[in-house]
């Protein structure tokens, strides 16, 4: 065994290496997931190492975690870019947000209070940001109070799929020009979803959240293929 912990000892450095990239990958989703990091945007490894204190190969390993979750891309010759989506990449992120919301909604009746308040919660944000006209911030509430949703379920491994799926989604929302357009409507709806999971009407909770993601989906490849004409 003693030559099996040699071999894993001279690996040290790869983990030490893997853990900080991961914190900086960790880091620039939340930036994509805020709207920080628009679809399209360069990843310069000297403004951002200047930036984060760390070196290139640390970065280098970021953006291989980040690409493997599909929010960047490496172009030869020119760099690493956030990824910007095309109709198939939405309707795929789509259907895999269908899953894993109706799968909260269905376990409503179990879910633990503080998960039924993390929906509140960000309505009431989604409704603040609102008050104050900021309808980025306002999509960023709406992708937490979706993520709620999800976790109504109580799963881990569902909270997880939605954490990286967020700043998926963020890259979705950029397509369309107009925030506030895009958001106005589908706050209101997400007013009426709350009050359905309040009142405990799953199957009507279920019907109104397929109609609401179906419709968000249109909205948005018709906003791109709007965008290439």
């Amino acid at each position: 065994m003693a030559g099996v912990f040699d071999a894993l000892a001279a690996d040290r450095g790869r983990i030490e290496r893997a853990s900080a990239a991961q914190r900086v990958a960790e880091v620039l989703r939340e930036h994509i997931t805020e709207g920080r990091l628009a679809p399209g945007t360069r990843l310069s490894e000297e403004a951002l190492g200047e930036a984060l204190a760390v070196s290139r190969n640390t970065l280098r390993e970021a953006f291989r975690l980040l690409a493997d979750q599909r929010l960047v891309v490496h172009e030869l010759n020119r760099g690493v870019f956030v990824k910007s989506l095309n109709p198939q990449d939405v309707a795929d992120i789509y259907t895999l947000r269908l899953a894993l919301e109706t799968a909260g909604v269905r376990a409503l009746h179990s879910a633990a209070p503080e998960r039924l308040a993390a929906v509140r919660t960000a309505l009431a944000r989604a409704e603040a940001a609102e008050t104050l006209g900021d309808w980025v911030a306002v999509g960023t509430a709406d992708l937490h109070f979706h993520q709620a949703v999800a976790g109504l379920a109580g799963s881990a491994r569902i909270d997880e799929a939605m954490t990286h799926l967020l700043a998926e989604l963020r890259l979705a929302f950029a397509a369309v020009p107009s925030a506030h357009a895009l958001h106005e409507p589908f706050l209101r709806r997400n007013q009426t979803l709350a009050g359905l999971l309040e009142s405990g009407e799953i199957d009507d909770a279920e019907v109104e959240l397929t109609r609401y993601l179906d419709d968000a989906r249109a909205v948005i490849v018709r906003a791109m293929t709007e965008a290439r004409r």
